[in-house]
């Protein structure tokens, strides 16, 4: 196909909590943008495949643009769960595109933060990017997968926030108005264990807010796990060389709540 058999451009960004799409025109210009759910393609692909073309239709409804079209669209989608290009190779097979690459978040978020420039970009949603891009390389450590990694994000401060709330009731921990927030919120320890069953990183992720709320307010809990968070994000600059006046992006829905 040559360029003028295409339609419009559609960019994506999924993650675990939920996804973004923006709508631009050939030459780049963005005309419209839309939120879905979520979009981890490796905890539930129907799912993401599914939140991600009910964004990329408002998306393209808001832009004026026809939603007959999309079969003529050129789309990027930086994904979290990418594993490879066999699941590229699937998730290409599910869209309507006429062109699509799929990638992991980690290439987008990073070229979405800094573009070309040397820097580090520390992204924190539902999970944790930590990156450096020196010479147009990329960089990348941590960030494996909430099970065994994801310190300091959104997933990870929800879970520290249930963990430490069944400390405190269980008499270890000292009560705090966040760890009342959590039993109120559940309905009690009992609540909380029944969530934490089922629940998946962006279930957790969703108790972030109410962390970062309260630590705000100078809560003990909540200021300790974002004190911890910080600490494991100083860590992980260092083992990337982060030097005084080298370009720090905070980015995601958690990410510049570590500033201070």
């Amino acid at each position: 196909m040559t360029h003028d058999d295409f339609s419009y451009l559609i960019g994506v960004d999924g993650g675990g909590t939920g996804c973004r799409v923006a709508v631009a025109s050939l030459d780049g210009r963005i005309l419209a943008e839309a939120k879905g759910g979520r979009a981890n393609v490796s905890t539930d692909c129907a799912e993401a495949i599914t939140n991600i073309m009910r964004a990329t239709h408002e998306a393209v409804q808001k832009a004026g643009l026809s939603v007959a079209d999309t079969d003529r669209a050129v789309a990027h989608l930086g994904l979290a769960g990418y594993t490879g290009p066999e699941i590229g190779r699937q998730i290409t097979a599910l869209l309507p595109f006429a062109r699509t690459v799929v990638s992991e978040d980690t290439n987008t978020t990073i070229v979405g933060a800094i573009e070309q420039e040397d820097g580090y970009v520390i992204a924190l949603g539902t999970g944790t990017i930590i990156a450096r891009q020196k010479a147009q390389q990329q960089t990348c450590i941590g960030g494996w997968c909430y099970q065994v990694s994801d310190q300091a994000s959104g997933a990870w401060l929800g879970h520290g926030a249930l963990e430490q709330t069944l400390l405190v009731v269980d008499g270890i921990v000292q009560a705090s108005p966040l760890s009342q927030r959590m039993l109120d919120k559940f309905g009690g320890a009992a609540g909380i264990v029944q969530f934490s069953l089922k629940a998946r990183p962006g279930d957790f992720a969703t108790l972030a807010p109410d962390v970062v709320e309260t630590a705000s307010a100078g809560d003990t809990i909540g200021t300790t796990l974002m004190v911890r968070g910080a600490e494991y994000l100083d860590s992980a600059l260092r083992a990337l060389d982060h030097g005084a006046g080298d370009i720090l992006c905070l980015s995601g829905g958690v990410g510049p709540h570590y500033a201070p």
